[in-house]
């Protein structure tokens, strides 16, 4: 069960550590002694005693090295989405696509769980979601939405004389609006209530990512408009005996409240709000739950439910990206493609770190230059406003200044992470979020595993960094969770070394106000591999070091049968294997 994703970040810690990294990785090659860069060129063809040689490769006059590639290896698995390690409970499953091919949101599937005080409410949830048995579910309270009291009537609730019972103590307000925004794949601010004190924690906790929101309350089926939200509403009826013993027990022990307050408060106020406002509600409820999470046929019944709802809701982004591909190949470019001016330094650029003899340390030297040249001509496409200032001189200079005064980048791990330090060298104040995106082995499909943005980014300029753009899966995706972060989508622009004619197509039909700046656009993809072609292979791979056996995905799982276990190596859903036939079935 995850409750959410915290994306608080307030540094950039982790960009400068990136930044730092590369910096130690040529530091290396300052230390040799006679250090020089040389190009030649040499020919692709058979050269002969009237042709001039010109096929590019590097030759470096410094002491010979031998470079070790490094090799991600591992396993697992297929059938572990839950591991425990001590008390720590560790999800190997990501969130599979909650939208379509043109970007619409698939709604949460929401539960409703009602019942009396202490009948047992959040022990039915907590089975339904370990019977689940799948990560990306919310549990929210009713019992965090108390308003705010007064000086007056904190007062009368230190004496037991306050019903929390009624509806009026309730936030109404807050809950549909919660429930409406968690129900559309947004992130939310939750109040956390502390029942010792009877206030709010100045803090929130922040939610976000699930495809099931159950919710829980004493009062959960009372407003029409939430039952409006409610996909299935769970009643649990226990004996009102087996409830106030349980209350005496929970309030005494946790809540530090004593006997003659709780039995007080039970039957003045708890009983006949019972009567009154909850019992009824039954009447609402799809399934009625005797005897609570002891329950367990009622509990195997709600899950085999909820799976079938969720197989219904299910998306198969990639298939429909396939299925699209001579429909978007035969659209125009976009307005809001933006594609550096093809000089003849962009082109010598490209055809170093397009050429397959190019070793690593050439390939990040002069992608580095490409990405700052990206960088400085994504900020120049942000709107400016007119400003004067002061020079030395005393003199006036009329110029320019940004519009947006944040910036963030957010780059997808892990190719992305190399347009950071670019990024924070032309853009000091720039702040960095991520976002891991991986193929399910056994779909096919993208997966969210894991985001940190910083709390603030509503607020920003968003560019969402990534090396090349192929079929476009993962750039959806990333631009889905910003939206989903009230990032307006006019106020985000995907940048990428390299990108396919289908993968801006794809972004730009689902998003259209994103702008797309790349420094090179191929018109062909390889829909049997995934490749840009001619592309320039695998980015991650060949600027980490890790292309030792071919171009394998940059974080897409890659697998490789080896006596009963699977190798893989983790790429993203653009990877050059994820639609091999053998291995994912995706282009059937």
């Amino acid at each position: 069960m995850i409750l959410g994703e915290d994306s608080d970040l307030d540094d950039n810690d982790e960009s400068n550590q990136d930044e730092l990294n590369n910096n130690n990785n040529n530091n290396n090659n300052t230390l040799q002694v006679g250090y020089k860069r040389q190009v030649t060129f040499h020919s692709s063809k058979q050269p002969n005693s009237n042709e001039t040689v010109s096929t590019l490769s590097r030759s470096i006059s410094s002491p010979g090295k031998l470079h070790r590639r490094r090799l991600r290896t591992t396993s697992r698995s297929l059938n572990e989405r839950v591991k425990v390690r001590g008390r720590n409970t560790i999800y190997t499953a990501g969130r599979p696509a909650w939208y379509d091919a043109t970007g619409e949101i698939k709604e949460a599937f929401v539960i409703g769980i009602c019942g009396g005080s202490a009948s047992g409410k959040t022990t039915v949830a907590q089975n339904v979601v370990e019977k689940l048995n799948i990560p990306w579910v919310t549990l929210l309270s009713m019992d965090s939405f108390y308003k705010v009291l007064t000086d007056e009537q904190h007062e009368q609730a230190k004496l037991n004389n306050y019903n929390f019972d009624h509806p009026d103590a309730i936030d109404f307000d807050l809950v549909i609006e919660t429930l409406r925004n968690l129900k559309m794949g947004k992130q939310v601010e939750i109040p956390l209530y502390n029942f010792t004190t009877h206030s709010r924690e100045s803090y929130k906790k922040i939610l976000y990512g699930a495809n099931v929101v159950i919710f829980d309350g004493i009062m959960a089926f009372l407003s029409k408009d939430i039952r409006d939200i409610l996909d299935m509403k769970v009643f649990v009826d226990t004996d009102a005996d087996i409830r106030l013993a349980r209350r005496l027990e929970r309030d005494i022990a946790e809540r530090g409240r004593d006997i003659e307050g709780v039995i007080q408060q039970y039957t003045r106020y708890v009983k006949p709000s019972y009567d009154h406002y909850i019992a009824p509600t039954m009447t609402f409820a799809d399934l009625i739950v005797p005897r609570g999470g002891e329950n367990r046929i009622a509990i195997d019944l709600i899950v085999r439910h909820v799976n079938r709802e969720l197989q219904k809701r299910g998306v198969k982004l990639r298939n429909e990206l396939v299925h699209r591909f001579d429909f978007m190949c035969s659209l125009s470019m976009p307005d809001t493609f933006y594609l550096v001016e093809q000089t003849a330094q962009i082109k010598y650029l490209h055809t170093i770190i397009r050429n397959k003899d190019t070793d690593r340390d050439e390939f990040i030297f002069y992608s580095k230059r490409l990405m700052r040249i990206l960088i400085e001509y994504a900020l120049s496409l942000l709107p400016f406003e007119d400003v004067i200032v002061e020079t030395p001189q005393k003199l006036l200079y009329e110029g320019k200044k940004h519009v947006y005064t944040e910036i963030c980048g957010v780059s997808i791990v892990r190719a992305g992470e190399c347009l950071e330090p670019a990024l924070i060298e032309v853009h000091k104040d720039a702040k960095i979020g991520k976002i891991l995106i991986q193929t399910n082995q056994l779909t096919g499909e993208p997966e969210l595993h894991f985001l940190r943005l910083p709390r603030d980014i509503a607020n920003a300029y968003v560019l969402i960094l990534d090396a090349t753009i192929a079929t476009g899966a993962a750039a959806l995706m990333a631009i889905r969770v910003l939206l989903d972060h009230n990032v307006s989508e006019d106020k985000i622009a995907l940048l990428s070394l390299l990108v396919s004619k289908q993968g801006v197509q794809t972004v730009a039909y689902a998003f259209p106000k994103v702008k797309i700046v790349t420094t090179a656009c191929d018109t062909q993809l390889d829909q049997n591999t995934g490749f840009i072609c001619p592309g320039l292979g695998n980015f991650g791979d060949r600027y980490f070091g890790t292309d030792l056996i071919g171009y394998s995905s940059d974080t897409d799982d890659v697998m490789t049968p080896i006596h009963g276990n699977f190798n893989f190596q983790p790429s993203t859903p653009d990877s050059p294997f994820s639609g091999q036939e053998t291995l994912l079935n995706n282009y059937d």
